[in-house]
């Protein structure tokens, strides 16, 4: 079986000021994308798909989808506004995107096998790419997985994150996962509004085909209900919570040895760098990369 990991790389980056997938981040100029993609081949994902928007293909394919040519298999995807369940069209004064459940929807007809969805600008560790590619190799139906990371590890000093909050039933099954918004290191531990050990979702997830039927009829209630809001967005966590909560899924919380880390804000890339040189220090990275 050949594993995809797809990557949802077509978000706006309105609050770093800039198209974040494409900073050069690593000692040697690599982009987080770099350090994903080449996780992932380590850990034996054999294609990439690129979910991205069309006003900025041209760089992005030169950019980032070169450094990749003769590597691995790429493919791009398109998020586009009028991509949508038939009958559906796009609200008068609509220029949001429809969210990273939408994002995954629209790669539907670009992955044939299981696969693993990962956000552009986070980076998870290899050990989360080996985790999720064992899982991968034996999923079949609604069986699904999410790598969790503890809430504490997961904020920004310089302003407020969303993450998915979740519950954890017996045997590491996930309950239930519900996104927050606007949360401050300042809420975070004993005491107060949130359990810093407590697993997020940071979108590291491993899915079969079997997502995208659920994901689509969601997608359609989604718009019926809430499609005129201009802000309304259609997250990949909620979807996956409905078909947890309609029997139609189950999904293992993958625990993982790996650091994650992540550039919200732009005063967050000096911290990001250093990490990166010290994990290239110890020997964890070769600077280059290369892929």
């Amino acid at each position: 079986m050949t594993l995809s990991l797809v990557v949802l790389a077509a978000g706006m980056g309105s609050r770093y000021g800039g198209l974040k997938q494409l900073d050069p981040v690593g000692p040697s100029g690599e982009t987080m994308l770099d350090y994903a993609v080449h996780d992932a081949l380590r850990a034996g994902f054999g294609r990439v798909v690129f979910v991205i928007r069309r006003d900025f293909e041209a760089e992005f394919r030169a950019r980032v989808g070169a450094r990749y040519a003769g590597r691995v298999p790429v493919d791009y995807v398109f998020q586009a506004l009028d991509a949508l369940p038939p009958g559906r069209s796009v609200p008068p004064g609509r220029e949001k995107p429809w969210g990273t459940g939408h994002a995954v929807w629209c790669a539907r007809e670009a992955v044939a096998g299981n696969f693993a969805v990962i956000n552009a600008d986070d980076f998870y560790g290899a050990d989360a790419y080996r985790r999720l590619a064992a899982f991968l190799q034996g999923a079949r139906g609604g069986r699904f997985a999410m790598v969790g990371y503890p809430l504490a590890n997961t904020l920004s000093e310089h302003g407020a994150v969303s993450r998915g909050l979740t519950q954890v039933g017996p045997g590491g099954v996930l309950r239930t996962i519900v996104e927050q918004h606007g949360i401050t290191p300042e809420q975070v531990g004993p005491g107060r509004a949130f359990d810093g050990s407590a697993p997020v979702s940071l979108n590291c997830w491993g899915f079969t085909p079997a997502l995208f039927a659920g994901l689509g009829a969601r997608l359609d209630a989604f718009l019926a209900e809430r499609g005129a809001e201009p802000r309304a967005e259609f997250y990949l966590p909620a979807a996956v919570a409905g078909m947890i909560a309609g029997g139609e899924a189950v999904v293992e919380v993958l625990p993982t040895s790996a650091t994650w880390f992540g550039v919200t804000y732009r005063e967050d890339k000096p911290r990001v760098q250093a990490a990166l040189a010290a994990l290239v220090a110890g020997g964890e990275y070769p600077t280059p990369l290369g892929v």
